[in-house]
């Protein structure tokens, strides 16, 4: 089972995330333009299993190979975002095909609510609010990414501590001065570091630079 597996890892993983987002697509469909309420449960349902399906996938590559590849670090990125910020997320794109798939069949899918949250999102404060609840989230897995990954690449607290006290091998460019355990995390750890401080600068922008419009 493994050596059929494992030379298609990465079309696995990308036939997982087109199947996931085709039953998002259908659910929307059969929910609010075909009206079938308890049938378009089935995708959701499906979707769900589709992202347990790839955690799943991610530890059976970890458990054949014993090592942390690049391809189950993104799984892992996808898995967290799903049941992280990909709530969120969905909620917007569910509203975004009720109103499209009712603009199409001349009908208002959209409740109140629905109105009342479209309308709060263009509220500065609430803006900025949203974007410091979701930047220390990221910070937070962040912080947990960068623990472990570490831990993986040195002995002890105090070897660990003292690469965070002279972070001069970030320069270095290369795996082995820094506290990474190989090329792919090192790689992985320093394009983080870059989203994350880009996140936060963006994110922390609507509290220092708040928007005028009401």
């Amino acid at each position: 089972m493994s050596n059929f597996l494992l030379p298609y890892q990465i079309e696995i993983f990308i036939t997982l995330e087109i199947l996931s987002l085709i039953c998002l697509l259908i659910f929307g469909l059969v929910r609010y333009y075909f009206d079938k309420r308890q049938l378009s449960n089935i995708f959701i349902i499906l979707f769900i299993s589709i992202t347990a399906i790839e955690a799943v996938f991610a530890w059976y590559l970890y458990s054949q190979t014993g090592e942390i590849s690049t391809l189950q670090i993104v799984i892992s990125i996808f898995v967290l975002y799903a049941i992280t910020f990909g709530v969120q997320d969905f909620k917007k794109l569910d509203r975004w095909m009720r109103k499209k798939i009712g603009n199409w069949r001349g009908i208002n899918l959209l409740t109140e609510k629905d109105l009342q949250m479209i309308e709060k999102q263009k509220d500065p404060k609430y803006v900025a609010h949203k974007y410091r609840i979701s930047s220390s989230i990221h910070l937070i897995l962040f912080v947990i990414a960068q623990t472990l990954f570490i831990s993986l690449g040195t002995e002890s607290l105090g070897e660990a501590i003292s690469y965070l006290k002279d972070l001069s091998w970030i320069g270095a460019g290369t795996y082995t001065q820094s506290p990474y355990p190989n090329e792919t995390i090192y790689s992985i750890a320093l394009l983080w570091g870059v989203i994350f401080i880009i996140d936060i600068l963006y994110s922390w922008s609507y509290t220092l630079f708040p928007s005028t419009k009401q």
